[in-house]
């Protein structure tokens, strides 16, 4: 199925611009030097991350190569699928699902070439939703401050997790801190992801995001930070103040 920009712009939650932003790097999603590079570094931080919650959540043993197999996983904005391609190896069946249709042809190429069976669609979770799929688990890393409807994006990703689900996010909290440091230094400083990627004042604060997903019946699990540190990199952290990750569960 494809979703044309045109028909994002009229309903739905994705934004045209972003749209528009994504197709213009597509070709960059596995490039680990190139637009994306920050997402490669921090990549592994993101899969442990993610990897934990599920295992706890679901009582499975990390540390099997093949932890989560059996599990159903849905990736909301999924880009080049950086994420749906570890998942997948890791035992999971995945789908991804993207805005923009570049990305989607990106990450169905490169899933093939791995030898991998991902599901890719050029779909909005609304309108998955209306199709009547639920996931054990909703992945919606880095998404939810570039979409247009934040109330109907999540309300979508609640409607598309399975009783006793999991979902797991992470964004950006939108402090003094984080204009300084993900805004002006990773877009003008220091390039780390191209200049208008992000718009600080759609940033979430984790109350903002806790009241999204208690208003759609989901219970708040986690909250964990990921820092920079110039001396040692990227590591998971009690401080939110710039990147968060997100974990809630829908009651069964």
């Amino acid at each position: 199925m494809t979703l044309s920009a045109e028909k994002s712009e009229q309903s739905g939650t994705a934004s045209p611009e972003e749209v528009a932003n994504f197709t213009r790097l597509a070709e960059e999603w596995w490039n680990p030097a190139g637009d994306f590079k920050s997402l490669h570094q921090i990549n592994p931080l993101r899969m442990t991350y993610i990897r934990d919650q599920l295992c706890s959540h679901f009582t499975r043993d990390p540390e099997n190569v093949r932890s989560l197999e059996g599990l159903s996983i849905v990736d909301i904005g999924c880009g080049g699928g950086l994420i749906c391609e570890p998942l997948t190896r890791l035992g999971a069946a995945v789908t991804g699902i993207d805005a923009t249709p570049d990305s989607i042809k990106i990450a169905a190429a490169h899933a093939r070439q791995m030898g991998l069976d991902i599901i890719y669609q050029n779909i909005l979770p609304e309108e998955l939703v209306a199709a009547g799929v639920t996931f054990d688990v909703l992945i919606n890393m880095e998404v939810i401050e570039h979409v247009a409807d934040v109330d109907a994006f999540m309300t979508a990703c609640a409607a598309l997790l399975k009783p006793g689900g999991l979902m797991v996010g992470a964004t950006l909290n939108r402090t003094v801190k984080s204009l300084a440091l993900a805004k002006v230094a990773a877009e003008y400083v220091f390039g780390w992801v191209p200049a208008g990627t992000h718009d600080w004042r759609k940033f979430v604060k984790p109350s903002e995001f806790g009241h999204y997903v208690r208003a759609n019946g989901l219970e708040l699990t986690d909250l964990t930070g990921l820092q920079f540190n110039f001396a040692g990199g990227w590591s998971l952290s009690k401080n939110l103040d710039v990147n968060y990750f997100i974990a809630a569960a829908k009651p069964a």
